[in-house]
């Protein structure tokens, strides 16, 4: 038995509550590991408050991030003892997933932990900074360098945004961060702001086309915000979009794209190759400052992650939630 987040539906009934969990509930795979840390995503806060269809199977351990320590291993990858990560790859969806003291996870799934980091700064970083790094090689690739203009970041108080404008400004890039929280510009402006900006300029319906004004943007709102970002986006411009944070929809004009030749890049972290996830987190481990972890990680226990889901969703959680499995 091992304590976790379990997930039930009886018709009508959803419920999320933490439980000793038998380990017979566990799915297939060749690698069992005693899970350490694990985060607090969106992407939980919804499959924990059934806000949104996350979860696809009954019951389900949520949680799409996990580090821990092998187990047992029926895989030539990896030995008792690894250190491993795990982001994705439809875990805490439709595979019994991190917030849980143990996973028995597929191994073509994991990577090992890198040297640089513990489990807790590897779990402060998560699906989030992996995501944020993905978003940066994007615009690298398509040629956008720090002396081509400003770079956007929506979202920017979230873990995605936090973490988006700490390696953009660590690489020389001049950012310009977009908040429904203009009030924590000051945690903004350390991580590397260089200006704040209030999300209700991009967040209502816009233009076709706007003045100018991005190199480039990582983009976690979607909607009325990303339709704006690309129609305010200099001519070569760079937008990657990796979330739906104001919406799914995009009701925007294929202006930007024709007339300005603006490329919008959509970021999956979930299905992505482990040479992409490597090449990531190497990234992070040659560009992150330890120090920045004090800053954006907040920790949490298991049951303090029922409730702070809730504020997740409602936008009143800054940086990273990392939840630590031995507490």
């Amino acid at each position: 038995m091992f304590s976790g987040i379990l997930i039930e539906k009886n018709d009508d009934n959803y419920q999320a509550a933490v439980k000793s969990i038998d380990e017979s509930i566990l799915p297939e795979g060749d690698v069992t590991v005693n899970v350490s840390h694990s985060t607090l995503n969106y992407k939980d806060a919804l499959a924990i408050t059934g806000k949104s269809p996350v979860v696809r199977k009954f019951p389900m351990i949520p949680g799409v991030d996990l580090v821990g320590t092998v187990t047992h291993s029926d895989s030539e990858k990896f030995k008792i003892g690894d250190a491993v990560i795990l982001n994705g790859f439809g875990v805490g969806e439709t595979h019994c997933g991190g917030l849980a003291q143990k996973a028995r996870l597929k191994s073509e799934w994991l990577i090992p932990l890198p040297k640089a980091f513990s489990p807790h700064q590897a779990m402060a970083i998560g699906t989030a900074g992996y995501t944020a790094m993905l978003c940066v090689i994007a615009l690298e690739k398509h040629g956008i360098t720090p002396d081509k203009g400003e770079i956007l970041v929506t979202g920017a108080n979230g873990g995605v945004g936090s973490f988006s404008v700490a390696i953009l400004a660590k690489l020389g890039y001049k950012v310009v961060a977009s908040t429904g929280r203009v009030d924590q510009a000051q945690y903004l402006e350390k991580l590397g702001a260089s200006e704040v900006i209030d999300r209700n300029t991009l967040s209502e319906p816009g233009r076709p086309l706007a003045k100018e004004r991005w190199a480039g943007a990582i983009d976690s709102a979607g909607s009325h915000t990303l339709a704006n970002v690309c129609a305010s986006t200099k001519y070569g411009g760079v937008v990657a979009a990796c979330g739906l944070a104001q919406g799914m929809d995009l009701p925007a004009t294929v202006a930007p794209f024709i007339l300005r030749g603006v490329t919008l890049a959509g970021i999956d972290s979930v299905m992505r190759p482990i040479e992409d996830r490597l090449e990531a987190w190497q990234r992070l481990a040659d560009i992150l400052d330890p120090t920045v972890f004090d800053d954006i990680s907040t920790d949490i226990t298991l049951t303090e992650a029922l409730t702070v889901a809730e504020d997740l969703i409602a936008g009143k959680v800054r940086g990273r939630v990392v939840v630590d499995l031995n507490q």
